[in-house]
């Protein structure tokens, strides 16, 4: 068949996109924020991942990069954002494009600019034979593993005290803090589960895309970010129903030859632009009324 490689491969990226743009709709879901800086977090877990897998190995690299990864998000919210909490929104907004540029920058410092190559990872990045398909074993592992991370995450939400915390911010974040709520406490928790979800992104993401550079987090966190917008940006099956329909969507219009690769990224914006203009909310955003 000849749309399959490219199917699976859609699937795949498709489920990179949806644990990045976790990150998106839990932030903007409690801070009505959006992170611009999530996808250059993404981007400096595959830096850290490089930098790690030479002193050490590949094993005890890879939990390394999660934990100091979390710790990025944990600091970029605590010095970013948590002192401008009561500020007006825009500055927040602004606070998150400069740490954006900042992660970038001190990635180019690093890196001098350089393209830098991802470690193999044993047996993940593998190639194999799929229904006649030539791929390679991360394929197959994105779409199971992004479903049991979102699994999780959904019995962490609906089952455990900060699960209910987090959803009670989301709902009046004004309230929440009134009844006693540790605001600072629920915010930290989502920044940490967002990077952490980026983390393992990155390491599936960068086992097919090797090559990683300052500027690597932009494209794939600007497509997560359609996503969120395109499910509703807050509702985490809406992005990652999102995410799925982008991934496969580009990767099918690659497989129309090198005269339709060229569009395989602006169709996500074009995605963007007709989701805001028909439905502004996304598919499972909630309509905001005004109050009067």
């Amino acid at each position: 068949m000849r749309y399959l490689p490219y199917i699976l491969a859609g699937i795949s990226v498709g489920g990179q996109y949806a644990l990045i743009a976790i990150g998106y709709t839990m932030v903007y879901g409690i801070l009505r924020l959006i992170n611009f800086a999530h996808g250059d977090i993404f981007m400096a877990a595959g830096l850290i991942m490089i930098y790690l897998s030479g002193p050490l190995t590949l094993w005890l690299s890879l939990p390394l990069v999660l934990v100091l990864t979390v710790l990025l998000g944990f600091v970029v919210e605590r010095v970013a954002y948590k002192p401008l909490r009561d500020a007006p929104r825009m500055s927040v907004m602004i606070s998150a494009i400069g740490v954006s540029y900042l992660v970038q920058n001190v990635a180019l410092y690093i890196t001098g600019g350089l393209a830098k190559t991802y470690p193999t990872i044993p047996w993940v990045s593998d190639t194999i034979n799929l229904f006649g398909a030539i791929t390679k074993r991360v394929t197959v592992i994105t779409p199971i593993l992004t479903a049991v991370l979102i699994a999780g995450l959904v019995l962490l939400i609906k089952k455990t005290k900060i699960g209910m915390a987090m959803r009670a911010v989301s709902r009046d974040f004004e309230t929440s803090r009134l009844m006693g709520i540790k605001i600072n406490a629920v915010i930290s928790v989502t920044f940490v589960i967002g990077s952490f979800l980026a983390a393992v992104g990155s390491a599936l993401y960068f086992a097919n895309y090797t090559a990683i550079v300052p500027t690597s987090g932009a494209m794939p966190g600007l497509k997560a970010f359609v996503a969120a917008v395109f499910g509703g940006i807050g509702s985490i099956p809406g992005a990652v129903i999102g995410a799925f329909l982008i991934g496969i969507s580009e990767n099918v219009i690659k497989s129309g030859g090198s005269g339709w690769t060229t569009f395989s990224d602006a169709f996500t914006f074009v995605l963007l632009i007709i989701i805001l203009v028909v439905r502004p909310t996304g598919l499972f955003g909630e309509k905001q009324t005004d109050k009067v």
